[in-house]
């Protein structure tokens, strides 16, 4: 079988196994790419001798903007004593290089405590959505809900919702205006929803429906991610999680306008240090801090 791979025609190799099972063999990297993406491969087991770095570098430079986890079989017969047989796959050693996913029992239990403190919210804060709604309503015509595409796990797209505080403008597609500190566009009620982060309530409702987390890295618009994934390193990895409504980057005052490069790195740093540490006590811990010092603060409008 041939692999295309831009202008450059590469063949590949067929083993066949005993049990009738084929795999493929590549003789060049970019065409073993093209397969892992094409075949939406979830993981890369690299069975190389720890001498051999640039060969791993080059691994993880060229998947660097994909959601796969890489794992590391190091090659230590240089070290071994005696030979004897050869231990099957599920006594190998495996260094993990790449991938911060939470296991099955963490993600029931950030599951759980997801739907039943949504639930809660929603039932407490009825008087006050619908409160926001009117308010909404007759601040200027247009919609209640402002409805945006955004990236979630594994950057699957949905539809995230927030009330909203802009008055009805055209918008040129695929080019997004972030709002500004005294920007025309929002309203008197849009201006108080913005600085107070209860614009964000409606989305308990994308918890509700599973889009969402209560606690997780903060949805960007697409064009955003478009942008940033190519100039701020592991951008890709905030994709491994649920998007929250509220994150420890915000608590830490990471929120609101981003205009430059550097405080988009420390989001990013940010959410990656909570992927890694994440626990059902570390999601109460921003949860109460969001209550207590996030609902206001000067970086939003």
């Amino acid at each position: 079988m041939a692999v295309r791979s831009g202008s450059t025609r590469f063949e590949t190799d067929f083993e066949t196994f005993p049990d009738g099972e084929r795999l493929a063999r590549f003789r060049d990297v970019d065409a073993f790419a093209s397969h892992v993406r094409t075949h939406r491969t979830d993981e890369l087991w690299l069975a190389l001798p720890l001498t051999h770095q640039p060969t791993l570098l080059r691994f993880l430079d060229l998947f660097r903007h994909d959601l796969i986890d890489i794992r590391l079989i190091p090659d230590l017969s240089g070290l071994a004593r005696f030979r004897g047989d050869v231990p099957g796959l599920e006594s190998t050693f495996a260094i993990n290089l790449v991938g911060m996913q939470l296991t099955a029992r963490a993600r029931a239990i950030k599951t759980l405590f997801d739907r039943v403190f949504a639930a809660c919210a929603v039932v407490m804060l009825a008087p006050l959505l619908l409160g926001i709604a009117i308010a909404v309503k007759c601040s200027s015509p247009g919609p209640v809900l402002f409805r945006q595409s955004r990236r979630g796990t594994n950057g699957q797209p949905f539809e995230i919702l927030k009330f909203r505080t802009m008055r009805v403008h055209s918008v040129d597609e695929g080019v997004l205006i972030q709002a500004t500190r005294g920007d025309a566009r929002i309203t008197r009620v849009g201006a108080f929803l913005r600085r107070t982060s209860l614009g964000e309530l409606p989305q308990f409702f994308n918890v509700l429906r599973g889009d969402m987390s209560v606690v997780g890295p903060r949805p960007h618009a697409i064009e955003y991610d478009a942008f940033y994934q190519d100039i701020v390193d592991d951008y890709i990895h905030r994709y491994r999680i649920k998007p929250g409504i509220t994150g420890w980057a915000q608590v830490n005052g990471l929120r609101g306008e981003t205009d430059s490069v550097e405080k988009m790195q420390q989001r990013v740093e940010h959410d990656l240090y909570y992927l890694s540490n994440w626990s059902f006590t570390f999601d109460l811990r921003i949860v109460l801090a969001t209550v207590a010092r996030g609902l206001i603060h000067s970086n939003a409008y």
